[in-house]
């Protein structure tokens, strides 16, 4: 059974590293290539195309061949317990950060190293942000966008300074990446917001961009 830390109250989601979101940077703490902590965000189900889990397979064996350590949702089920299995079959480390309600519905995967028990769906993403030095985002549905999109707005904000890629498995992410282009030809984001939200085709670049200092950027309402 994974060591299971006790749940983080809500309130405390604002005082991350003693300081509230606009005062300092939490996420992306190590940028040299070495031993990260991956955040994956991903589906709870796995999808039509079997090609979605082989992904997530693959990738969970670099995470564990690199030496990462894997942060994500906690659950058993999807691509979510795809990946976990993946990097704790290669012998590496898996965090979970799961609300009380989806611990309490049996889906928490209760094979991992740790698993943290939050509050709420805020502190339970906020802690994954604090815990991710950069992001993988795999095919999901609502809950996997809602996430991934909030980190890139956390970047664009300068409250997190973390890479966030996603994995385009079979083109998934196609029609997502055309939406992003529209909002840069309406002018509602600029193109340097937009490149905060990163492609990659293949496991290794995902894993790549995920590990590698973020680039020089100037937070919305500061440049």
């Amino acid at each position: 059974r994974p060591v299971i830390r006790g749940a983080i109250r809500a309130g405390d989601v604002a005082h991350v590293d003693g300081g509230r979101p606009g005062t300092g940077r939490w996420g992306g703490g190590r940028h040299d290539g070495e031993m990260a902590a991956i955040g994956v965000f991903c589906g709870s189900s796995s999808g039509s195309d079997p090609v979605f889990a082989e992904a997530a397979t693959a990738l969970g064996s670099t995470l564990a061949a690199g030496g990462h350590r894997l942060v994500y949702g906690g659950g058993h089920v999807g691509l979510m317990g795809v990946v976990a299995d993946a990097v704790l079959a290669g012998g590496g480390g898996v965090t979970g950060v799961m609300t009380e309600q989806l611990v309490a519905a049996e889906v928490a995967h209760l094979g991992l190293t740790e698993l943290e028990i939050t509050s709420s769906m805020h502190a339970r993403k906020a802690r994954m942000a604090e815990l991710s030095d950069g992001v993988i985002v795999l095919p999901g549905g609502f809950g996997t966008l809602d996430e991934a999109f909030e980190m890139v707005t956390w970047n664009q904000l300068g409250l997190v300074a973390a890479p966030v890629v996603f994995l385009d498995v079979a083109a998934y992410f196609a029609p997502l990446f055309d939406f992003i282009e529209g909002t840069v030809a309406a002018e509602f984001v600029s193109p340097a917001n937009a490149a905060l939200a990163r492609r990659a085709s293949t496991v290794g670049e995902a894993v790549r961009l995920a590990i590698a200092a973020p680039e020089a950027f100037t937070p919305k309402w500061l440049g």
